[in-house]
């Protein structure tokens, strides 16, 4: 049981610091999870605290690859409301 740091982490060093197993690798071209060392918090948190302070969205995922803060789920903002504004700059 470990979560990952996929590829849209920027390596703003906002998890590291807060790891109670220290089990958060600072790595190019992102920081990595040691599997062996993660506990998903599991016992002392009521979630991963990587995931609670990480300020990307998708940048940390589950066992089955699903975002653990999903598009929409820090800024608020759905998804498809975005992709329609997007499209509206593109637009003008």
């Amino acid at each position: 049981m470990a979560v990952e740091i996929v590829e849209s982490c920027v390596n703003c060093w906002a998890c590291a610091p807060l790891c109670p197993n220290n089990a958060i690798v600072a790595a190019q071209p992102h920081f990595l999870v040691d599997d062996e060392k993660c506990t998903e918090c599991l016992g002392d948190f009521a979630a991963p605290q990587c995931v609670a302070i990480c300020p990307i969205e998708g940048a940390i995922v589950n066992e089955w690859n699903e975002a653990m803060n999903p598009p929409g789920s820090l800024t608020g903002i759905p998804p498809a409301r975005w992709a329609a504004v997007q499209a509206e700059i593109a637009a003008r």
